[in-house]
């Protein structure tokens, strides 16, 4: 029981609040700027309802308009010199809203940004009103052990073996740049170490180089073969090389997804050449990584229990609200290595670690709750039932494109790529754009990526509210455009 007064408690809220919420009526009193520990706040319930009634009002009419706002309404940036009341809070949300991209929409088919999931909606609500930090393990008790628990389970479905652990991270980019910072340490600092990966790999290994600091020929993009996937013999090669020369491999980086055809390297071997190199082999599996969950599915990514790291981003098709991305390690003990600090200012971990000592980031949201719940919302057939729907998508969609007028490009997974045969460049390129322009009119948004040199267009199945008549329609608009 706390010691102080009970009146000075209530003067000191009310000094704190404004006296915003003295009004009992919720309709015409002021939300608080914080919400009182002493009861129930009306006005903070109302203010969240209606909050709630505009996010399911604009999901729910999302196909009533194209993906893409049509205008852009900008809101007011700067704060009033009075505090905003309700209505004009609710207001400034409609705005932005209102020019916000639209994942709902069936059309919407052109990234890796699927509609979210209801319960990973909640999720974020709750984990925002809990405010807990897992930067120490006193700030977010609970949460820090379900986090760790979390990853466990993911690095078991993986066939990762005992000892193996993880930690969640704002994004693929931030997971893979841990976890070459963890190679390099692992490897005692490698001195002027060098990264192999393919050309397709994703570009935020660019930007882990250039955080890095490594050298400017540190990252060495090797070719791949007709499907996209990664050449071994070109591996092997430039291995070889660098043991000639002296020089050490950091890591090798395999793609389990690439970016615009969904090309899956050739894990196991990959594996094979790094054990017999003394190499660190690092998935980015932020694409296809999911597919693992799956026993139907897990032949795809056969081999990925062989990694000693691996990104896994389940935000980009189990609908987890962003950001959800996952470092898995094959020796979980080497993040607290790599990145641990003592944190002398804390009081020592009740669980395993404090949260911030095993990743680059210190204080984080505890974005676990999001991906905890939702998986718990899918369950197993949900899982499933997410991973092959995607994959039927994709099919379908495929099999309906015209062969003897575009190049449907290889891929494995819900990615389809494609292009017009012009031999001419410059025509591919234009007919790419206008084409593009045309979809987004009919309600259909596909991104237009650069590939070997030339654009294309891609889909991304992964939007469940895609049925097969849409797919029938949007493959004839296709069509008719190179007819």
């Amino acid at each position: 029981m706390s010691t102080i007064p009970r009146g000075a408690r209530i003067s000191s809220v009310q000094s704190l609040l404004l006296h915003a919420g003295s009004d009992p009526n919720p309709s015409t009193a002021r939300l608080a700027p914080f919400a009182s520990p002493y009861a129930t706040d009306p006005v903070l319930q109302d203010f969240l309802h209606r909050t709630a009634d505009l996010l399911c009002a604009w999901i729910g009419s999302a196909e009533q308009h194209s993906p893409l706002p049509l205008m852009r309404p900008q809101p007011s940036i700067a704060p009033n010199a009075e505090p905003a009341d309700l209505d004009t809070l609710l207001h400034d949300l409609q705005v932005v809203m209102d020019g916000a991209f639209q994942p709902s929409h069936p059309g919407s088919l052109a990234h890796l940004d699927p509609p979210p999931l209801t319960a990973s909606i909640a999720a974020e609500l709750v984990c925002a009103g809990l405010n807990n930090n897992l930067l120490a393990d006193e700030l977010s008790p609970g949460l820090s052990s379900l986090e760790q628990e979390l990853c466990r389970w993911f690095c078991q479905r993986l066939g990762l073996p005992k000892g193996a652990g993880g930690v969640m991270a704002s994004g693929g980019t931030l997971s893979n740049l841990m976890a070459l910072v963890t190679a390099r340490a692992s490897g005692q600092g490698l001195g002027d170490g060098v990264v192999l990966c393919s050309r397709d790999s994703h570009v935020s290994l660019v930007k882990a180089a250039r955080v890095m600091g490594l050298a400017n020929d540190a990252l060495v993009f090797l070719p791949t073969d007709d499907d996209g996937q990664l050449c071994l013999a070109a591996v092997e090669q430039k291995l070889d090389q660098l043991r000639r020369l002296q020089r050490p491999c950091l890591a090798v980086v395999a793609t389990a997804g690439t970016t615009v055809l969904g090309a899956i390297d050739p894990l196991p071997q990959l594996a094979d050449l790094c054990r017999q190199h003394n190499v660190w082999l690092h998935v980015d599996a932020a694409i296809g990584g999911v597919f693992a969950l799956s026993a139907a599915h897990a032949s795809l990514m056969r081999g990925l229990d062989q990694a000693d790291s691996i990104t896994l981003n389940p935000q980009k098709l189990l609908g987890i609200t962003k950001a959800s991305s996952l470092l898995l390690l094959r020796d979980g003990h080497q993040l607290s290595t790599t990145f641990g600090t003592g944190l002398p200012y804390m009081q020592q971990p009740t669980s395993e670690h404090h949260g911030g000592e095993v990743g680059l980031q210190g204080t984080r949201p505890a974005e676990v709750l999001k991906l905890w719940l939702g998986l718990r919302q899918l369950g197993e057939v949900g899982i499933e039932t997410v991973l092959s729907n995607a994959l039927e998508r994709r099919k379908a969609f495929a099999g309906q494109l015209d062969a003897n007028r575009l190049t449907v490009l290889p891929g494995e997974l819900h990615i389809q790529a494609f292009r017009s045969k012009h031999s001419d460049s410059a025509r591919c390129n234009a007919w790419s754009d206008h084409l593009r322009q045309q979809l987004l009119t009919a309600g259909y948004m596909l991104s237009r990526p650069l590939h070997q040199d030339r654009f294309c267009l891609k889909g991304v199945f992964g939007n469940p509210h895609t049925t097969p008549e849409h797919l029938s329609e949007l493959a004839q608009l296709i069509n008719r455009s190179v007819r």
